[in-house]
């Protein structure tokens, strides 16, 4: 076998591609995976409320190690929201990309 067509049969494109319809039920996946979205928010938002009294709770108590966590809390509350927010923008922005790769 040529190098060539070693190469030819390792770049076969299958013609794979993302398309609605082809399976039942993926509007009920499309409604659990937006009712998973939503209370993740929502634990997020529990989340940052907690790690804002642990931050307050700890400055005024003098506290050191509480505020340093309450803060961390808070951090990570935000970061998560960013993440859950920009979930679906991430996921379409790496699957253009993706269909970019030759």
């Amino acid at each position: 076998m040529l190098a060539t067509e070693v190469l030819n049969h390792l770049a076969y494109d299958p013609g794979v591609a993302p398309a609605e319809g082809g399976l039942p039920g993926l509007a009920v996946l499309k409604q659990v995976v937006s009712s998973i979205n939503l209370f993740a928010v929502i634990a997020t938002v529990g989340a940052l409320c907690v790690a804002g009294i642990v931050w307050a709770w700890g400055h005024h108590t003098g506290s050191h190690g509480a505020e340093a966590k309450g803060k961390q809390g808070a951090l990570v509350a935000a970061g998560v929201a960013l993440l859950l927010g920009a979930a679906n923008g991430l996921v379409a922005f790496f699957s253009a990309l993706g269909t970019q790769v030759k």
